[in-house]
Parts: C-alpha cells; sequence; structure tokens
C-alpha cells in the first residue's frame, strides 16, 4: 500500500489551492479584485493565480467596492462564476449596497430563472494589530439580508472544502475569512483535499457534558483552549464549530445542548444586535425544557473596533469564557 505524504499546510495555501482548482476545473471561475493580480492580495491568498490563468481571469480592479461588486453581479448574470476579493472587512461596505438590493435578491425577483452564482470572499475580525477599517467583524449584517449565505471557516481543511462548495454554489455566499488564522497550519493532503459536507453543516470539534462552547471562524481556537483549560476545574466542555452561519444547523447545535444542558456562545462580532443574540433565541426556542442555565454569550465590547493596543480587551479570551462557564454553574445551583 502506497502511503501519501500529508504535509503542514497554511489556511492560506489552503483557500489559494482552492480557488486554483476551481479555476482549473471551469473556465467560467474569474477571480477579481483589489491587488489580486500581480501582487497576489495583501495577504498572498491569490498568489499565483494570475500568472497561470493570466490576467483576464484573475484581474486587478479600482479601489471602487461597489464597481467591482457590481461588474460581478453582471458577469454572473452571463455565465460567469466571479470570486471577488473585498480587501479588508469594513472595505466592504461601499458594495453592501449592491449585496442587499441586486445580488441578494435575483434569484427571487426572477423567480429563479437567475441565479447569481457569486463568492464575495471577505478577511475579517481582528487579532493581527490592525487600526480601523481592518478588523471588523461584520458577519450580523450579512446573516440579516436574505438572499445571502455566509459562511466562516477555521480550519486548514475548512477552508478549502468550503470555498470550493461556495465557488460551485447557484447562490450568492459571502466568504467570511479569520485573517488571524490565515496563517495557522496543520496537516492536509494538498494533492488529495478532503471535500467537507454541503454549506450548512456545523461539527462537533470536542465532545463535553459539561455544556457547549458554540463558535465559529477565529473564535474557534479561543474556545478549544478554554475547554483544555476547564478540566483542571473538572468541567468537560463540548465545542461545535458552526462553519456556516446561513444556513443555520440547528440540528448539531441542539442536539448538543440538549446533550449538555448549557450553552455559550463565543464570537468577536458586538454582543448587541450581533449573531450570538439570534443564536441565543433559537437554542432557547428549541432546547427550553432542556435548560439548566440562560444561554450566555461571550462577545466583543459594543463598540467601534478600538486601536491594537487594545484589542486583546476587546477580543473575547479563554479567562472571559471560562467566567461564563462558571457563571452557568451557578445558574444551574442557584
Amino acid at each position: 500500500m502506497t502511503t501519501v505524504a500529508v504535509k503542514p499546510a497554511t489556511m492560506a495555501q489552503a483557500l489559494t489551492r482552492a480557488m486554483r482548482d476551481a479555476m482549473a476545473a471551469d473556465p467560467a471561475v474569474h477571480v477579481m479584485g483589489e491587488d489580486v493580480g500581480t501582487l497576489g492580495g495583501v495577504f498572498r491568498v491569490t498568489d499565483g493565480l494570475a500568472a497561470e490563468f493570466g490576467e483576464d481571469r484573475c484581474t486587478d480592479t479600482p479601489l471602487a467596492e461597489a464597481g467591482i461588486l457590481g461588474a460581478a453581479v453582471g458577469m454572473a448574470m452571463y455565465g460567469l462564476r466571479p470570486v471577488v476579493e473585498m480587501q479588508f472587512d469594513a472595505f466592504a461596505y461601499p458594495a453592501f449596497e449592491q449585496l442587499v438590493s441586486h445580488v441578494s435578491r435575483m434569484r427571487n425577483r426572477t423567480r429563479g430563472r437567475m441565479p447569481l452564482p457569486i463568492t464575495v470572499r471577505v478577511p475579517y475580525g481582528g487579532g493581527i494589530g490592525g487600526v480601523e477599517h481592518h478588523s471588523d467583524s461584520s458577519e450580523a449584517y450579512y446573516m440579516a439580508t436574505p438572499g445571502l449565505h455566509v459562511v466562516t471557516p477555521a480550519t486548514v481543511a475548512d477552508a478549502y472544502g468550503l470555498l470550493r462548495q461556495a465557488i460551485a454554489s447557484d447562490d450568492p455566499v459571502v466568504f467570511l475569512e479569520p485573517k488571524r488564522l490565515y496563517w495557522s497550519k496543520d496537516t492536509w493532503n494538498a494533492d488529495h483535499p478532503t471535500e467537507v459536507e454541503p454549506i450548512g453543516r456545523a461539527v462537533v470539534r470536542r465532545p463535553g457534558t459539561s455544556a457547549t462552547l458554540i463558535t465559529y471562524g477565529p473564535s474557534l481556537p479561543v474556545c478549544m483552549e478554554a475547554a483544555e483549560a476547564a478540566r483542571a476545574e473538572g468541567w468537560d466542555l463540548e465545542v461545535v464549530d458552526l462553519r456556516s452561519l446561513v444556513p443555520f444547523d440547528d440540528e448539531t447545535v441542539c442536539a448538543s445542548v440538549r446533550r449538555t444542558g448549557r450553552a455559550v456562545v463565543v464570537h468577536e462580532s458586538t454582543g448587541f444586535g450581533g449573531p450570538g443574540g439570534e443564536i441565543a433565541a433559537r437554542i432557547t426556542e428549541r432546547c427550553f425544557h432542556h435548560l439548566e442555565a440562560p444561554v450566555l454569550r461571550v462577545a466583543g465590547f459594543d463598540l467601534p473596533y478600538p486601536p491594537p493596543m487594545l484589542e486583546r480587551h476587546h477580543l473575547p479570551g479563554v479567562d472571559r469564557v471560562l467566567d461564563a462557564v462558571a457563571r452557568l454553574q451557578w445558574e444551574a445551583e442557584n
């Protein structure tokens, strides 16, 4: 039996490979955005694509996000599959009108006759020492827009598999890439990449019995570290990685909460109006009689993203997660 060598790879490399493989498999796939061609993107995620496929398929655009996405709408209407990069999370806001008015509505507007297979890649989240407009967690805006799928990987394998799924989808996908995980490494066979389940399926990353930590994207490593640290307190925490925010996997999440009886939602976005409020409501509606304590949230503070020296206080960390778990225990016992 031949043994295939599996080498460490970064999330950025997996994303690059996903776009390369998609472009090789389908000439309709085009990559476009600011500096994605010659430079290979500010995070080098599109490195080498222009050299391999030509600048007509990996195209540098003007610094005009509304124009980039507007052009992608026209391309998709004529049968192409554009993959658009918004250079930073908060740089995507000028294109939001295109997403809300056209990208999210076209399939419904045409009674299904005209889908828009557009993938909008958005590097998002903090933890890299970035300044304002470079570290936003904007997922709640996209979640609140009917007609969009919203996906965010937290592992190398999921980065590849979910991006391939997104590009192949006939529905528009906002693909949120955690910037702080671009350089995270894992063993991954680039020659035989593993496809993940279809968009819309969460996964239990760590089984447990004491409480469920529900998270996604950049907060998964925090929750995994918190789960390990919790063992010293005698707590056995389950960790659920959502992977997909829309569609939402109620089945996996609720099955976990019903087993443990307690839940904490962890994310970098703000607490007020953030994704955790919707997730907590869904859990409460479906699991009320199994809950031994209220569903808690550990989130970023309700303010614009702070300067780099303060972001470690702003972002959810292990201590804040464990404090929430301790509160769950107190609520259950009192």
